[in-house]
């Protein structure tokens, strides 16, 4: 686990080695182990190095083959590298290939021996997270990708003939060939869900590669090409077989994936709230660990925010090595300034994920794995329910829209809450239905305020929309896939995988995630609704799981961090919010009374704008600043 810089077509090799520097000290937070770069011609990459799988000095990055042909930067894990590994050092008889000569142990030396033996197809070989660029010596060319669900980042940027990437946005911005603009677009997107859905980004001119695709860069032409779909990898592939295999199946998907996660020459250990999927992740990793788990829990004085006693009772029955992270509201709000320092693009949540990981590193652990994945592939979300409701609410199409649209004012008027305004924009919907109800499931900000707030801006077509329309998942014998699917391409891979990776990286800590291993994805979501159940929370999982979990943890109610945000930004956090929001109101893309009236609205415990409405606003804007950011 890493971060990787990169920047193909300077012609001055001085210039490019002092950016690329720069961009490599700006990650410093990454790669604490060691850093490196490599300046030859048109290309420089840069590296900074946390060292989990051999941690000699013979993993140090860039890394060169063995005949000197390539050089590797790369950001991640690749879990099945000892099984290609065995296949790159021998040779079949005939091929024609030649026997890999490894110089090292690490996984990195053997996605460079991949690329070099079936080049950009040794990505469907792959199971792991990633982010590589492999520069080609002898072809000029250079070559990127990234994992197929998107754990690991990779932003870039093509302007002026310079080709740009890295983990970070930061690192992009530290290179100074980068407008620090806001892209307008975007802008709508992130007041609509707290969030920039991939390509885009927040910045006018930066990317981010989409998962499951790679870059070449040929000719000093780069092309963008996509090697693995989420959608298409799930059609029909688990169409017979009883409840009871389908059960069995995705235990031994399941433990293998976990198994595959625990390979590491430094000290782990596991997220653990108590949760159905955290425990599950620390009771199959203490049935397949020669060693002791360590797990990390966050406790609170609060009996109902706390969920140290689902914790504690996982910890005994799995005889883990549990540590609990007592943490007060006084705590969290010494550490905010540092988590939203960390941030390396703006989101409406995070924080808590930053005090997690820093109590985990803190404790010696430079690995942890984690539930992530668990809701969105095994239905543990209300959305999921309630897409299942809406689809037999067709016979509102048959209701004039006037008089729809009508009907849902009239009980925004009576009843005026974040609820109802939901209710009142599906109302006045063309078509309702799974898409329209969809879109707006984790709309933070509805249309009609974002266009009063901005100045003389023409909202785009929403992006969730577009998403839904290019997945194209109205087949209804696959409803819960379906809503899987877009859970998975949007609040998944835009929140909190990208949240998980700035916060955790911020203490150079790697967080692994069993339950999106592509094998365990795809054969889940291939599955038809019949093997499925949101009668009780992830029954498919739960059942999978057989005696694993005791029944305490199976029927909890759902939980989850739990702060007086409400309180905090009117009394501790007032000043600070209030700053923040004065400041975002003076900025040329924002109308500063409607910006201004919003907080006056909150202050004034106006139903409609609860705190989430006012803190990604607040997180914004100090983003911004913390970047030196125009618009």
């Amino acid at each position: 686990m890493c971060g990787i810089n990169g920047l193909y077509g300077l012609k001055d090799e001085v210039v490019a080695r002092v950016k690329i520097m720069a961009m490599n000290t700006c990650m410093k937070h990454r790669g604490p182990d060691d850093d490196g770069s490599f300046v030859s011609g048109p290309i420089a990459l840069g590296h900074r190095r946390l060292s989990i799988i051999d941690l000699s000095a013979a993993g140090h990055q860039p890394m060169s083959s063995f005949d000197g042909r390539y050089e590797i930067i790369y950001n991640g894990e690749l879990y099945n590298f000892r099984e290609l590994k065995f296949e790159l050092q021998r040779v079949v008889s005939g091929s024609g290939e030649k026997a890999y000569i490894f110089q090292t142990g690490t996984d990195t030396e053997v996605i460079m021996a991949a690329y070099a033996r079936w080049g950009s197809n040794c990505l469907s070989r792959f199971n792991g997270m990633f982010a590589f660029a492999i520069w080609d010596t002898e072809k000029k060319e250079l070559f990127i990708a990234r994992d197929r669900l998107g754990i690991k980042p990779l932003y870039y940027f093509y302007i002026n003939g310079v080709f740009g990437f890295s983990s970070e946005i930061r690192s992009l911005l530290a290179s100074d060939l980068i407008p620090r603009e806001i892209d307008p677009e975007s802008l709508v997107d992130y007041l609509r869900y707290q969030t920039v859905h991939a390509p885009d980004t927040i910045l006018k001119g930066v990317k981010m590669l989409m998962p499951g695709h790679f870059v070449e860069i040929k000719n000093d032409k780069p092309s963008i090409k996509k090697y693995w779909s989420l959608q298409k990898s799930a059609v029909n592939k688990s169409e017979t077989g009883s409840y009871q295999e389908v059960c069995k199946e995705v235990n031994s998907l399941l433990t293998s994936a976990v198994e595959r996660r625990l390979v590491a020459d430094v000290p782990f250990g596991a997220f653990l709230s108590g949760g159905i999927d955290s425990s599950a992740i620390v009771g199959l990793m203490s049935r397949v660990s020669a060693e002791k788990v360590k797990t990390f829990s966050v406790t609170f004085d609060e009996s109902e925010f706390s969920e140290a006693k689902y914790a504690n009772l996982i910890a005994r029955k799995f005889n883990t090595d549990h540590h609990e992270i007592k943490l007060t509201p006084e705590d969290f709000l010494k550490e905010l300034p540092y988590a939203l320092k960390a941030m390396d693009h703006p989101s409406g949540d995070g924080p808590n994920t930053f005090v997690v990981s820093k109590a985990t590193r803190n404790a010696g652990i430079t690995m942890a794995l984690s539930g992530l994945g668990g809701d969105e592939l095994f239905a543990g979300y209300d959305v999921f329910k309630r897409a299942g409701e809406i689809d037999k609410k067709a016979w509102l199409n048959m209701i004039p829209r006037i008089l729809r649209s009508a009907g849902g004012q009239a009980l925004l008027k009576a009843r005026p809450g974040v609820a109802a305004e939901k209710i009142a924009a599906l109302m006045k919907s063309e078509r309702i239905g799974f898409n329209s109800f969809y879109v707006l499931s984790r709309q933070l900000m509805m249309d009609d305020q974002i266009k009063k707030i901005l100045n003389d801006q023409e909202l785009s077509q929403n992006k969730v929309e577009s998403i839904l329309d290019a997945i194209d998942i109205n087949e209804s014998k696959k409803r819960i896939s379906s809503v899987s699917i877009a859970e998975i391409s949007t609040y998944m891979q835009n929140v909190l995988l990208r949240d998980t990776d700035q916060m955790s990286m911020a203490h150079a800590l790697e967080v692994r995630v069993p339950f999106i291993d592509y094998t365990l994805v795809e054969y889940v979501l291939g599955l038809p609704d019949k093997y499925k159940s949101t009668s009780s929370p992830k029954k498919l999982l739960v059942d999978s799981l057989g005696d694993l979990l005791p029944s305490e943890i199976v029927n909890r109610p759902k939980m989850g961090f739990t702060f007086p945000w409400k309180q905090w930004m009117k009394n501790e956090l007032k000043t600070f919010c209030e700053q923040k929001m004065i400041s975002l109101s003076k900025r040329k893309m924002f109308n500063e009374s409607a910006t201004i009236e919003l907080w006056r609205r909150f202050m004034a415990d106006d139903p409609r704008i609860t705190w989430s409405r006012i803190w990604y606003l607040v997180v914004l804007e100090n983003w911004l600043q913390e970047n030196n950011i125009n618009g």
